[in-house]
């Protein structure tokens, strides 16, 4: 019997108010996580998938307002008051930013952003926290980490300060770490080796993650569940391989078909999705993709929703005209599947 959700998220909308009018930036998202699993959530740019990560964590402007249900190993997160929030914080649930740069403090030395996290959440003294920062350095690949403790976040390249970023976010061994397109910054061979390291950590720790990308080819072979986002709300999930092999929303479809891969001849053309996203400030009441689908009928704009999980499975999706076609599975160039 599988274990309960370590995280679950249920009909989340996250509604941002700007002078322009209110931004539908969730609307209505439900997924779950389980315990050492690796969960993946798909879209391209702008469909909401790093606000669905600020909301779970709370980082969001003051003014936005959340409802529905974040529960974390049965704490609720969305209306818990902060000082319980900030101890799972670090301890427990963990984030990597895309951009290191950005993320690490430009003026304070790599020892102390690796070591100020255990002492607070672990307690322990500076002398342990440092013979554990020299660990977890040597685990994310950092070469020569005693050296690397006194160095400055500008003094590392772009590859080195998202390792190190990596080994902040498990300091105190969290039991999720969430990573937000971990990889935008990077070239594609340092994309592949801080993708490899952070599922070899997954399996090593028996820790969940969640891995947030626009880019199919990235999560394809190294996590076991996606949900796919279309302008704030989950269009398709279930299993990696059974939505990319054989995708049911037309929308998913439509990415995979836009998607680099080895096994496309070298003359092939890629499929392109024509128009843009919706208005976030006004989306239509019906299918959020219908505008730009080669499918769509006058249904699709039925403001009620549907959900259809395929029998025996767990994949389910939102489209009222499935696709029925079974794809290749996805490898694209320059990132790596062989053995996992």
């Amino acid at each position: 019997m599988r274990s309960s959700p370590l995280l679950e998220v249920d009909h989340l909308h996250t509604f941002i108010p700007t002078p322009s009018g209110v931004v539908r930036a969730v609307d209505d998202v439900s997924v779950k996580l389980y315990p050492g699993e690796a969960l993946s959530v798909v879209g391209e740019s702008g469909s909401g998938k790093s606000v669905l990560v600020r909301s779970i964590m709370g980082l969001l402007p003051p003014k936005a307002v959340r409802s529905g249900v974040i529960s974390f190993d049965g704490q609720d997160l969305l209306g818990g008051d902060r000082a319980r929030l900030e101890e799972l914080w670090g301890r427990r649930l963990a984030i990597v930013f895309q951009d290191p740069s950005r993320s690490l403090n430009p003026v304070v030395r790599v020892e102390r952003q690796l070591t100020e996290g255990m002492r607070r959440h672990l307690g322990i003294s500076r002398s342990e926290a440092r013979g554990r920062a020299l660990r977890l350095l040597q685990e994310v690949g950092v070469p020569d980490p005693e050296r690397r403790l006194s160095n400055y976040p500008g003094q590392m390249s772009g590859g080195m300060r998202q390792r190190v970023m990596i080994a902040v976010a498990l300091s105190c061994e969290p039991d999720l770490l969430i990573a937000d397109e971990p990889t935008t910054a990077l070239d594609v061979t340092i994309q592949r080796q801080i993708l490899d390291l952070l599922d070899e950590l997954r399996r090593a720790r028996g820790m969940s993650l969640m891995l947030i990308s626009h880019d199919l080819g990235v999560v394809s072979g190294r996590t076991d569940r996606v949900a796919v986002m279309y302008a704030g709300r989950v269009v398709e999930a279930g299993p990696t391989g059974a939505v990319f092999g054989a995708p049911r929303h037309r929308y998913t479809e439509a990415l995979l078909g836009a998607t680099p891969s080895l096994t496309l001849g070298r003359h092939s053309r890629l499929e392109v999705i024509r128009g843009g996203l919706p208005s976030a400030f006004d989306p239509p009441p019906g299918c959020r993709f219908a505008a730009r689908c080669d499918h769509a009928t006058a249904e699709c704009d039925s403001p009620e929703q549907v959900w259809t999980t395929l029998a025996g499975t767990e994949h389910g999706h939102s489209c009222r005209h499935p696709s029925s076609r079974e794809t290749t599975p996805v490898t694209p160039r320059g990132v790596s599947t062989v053995g996992r």
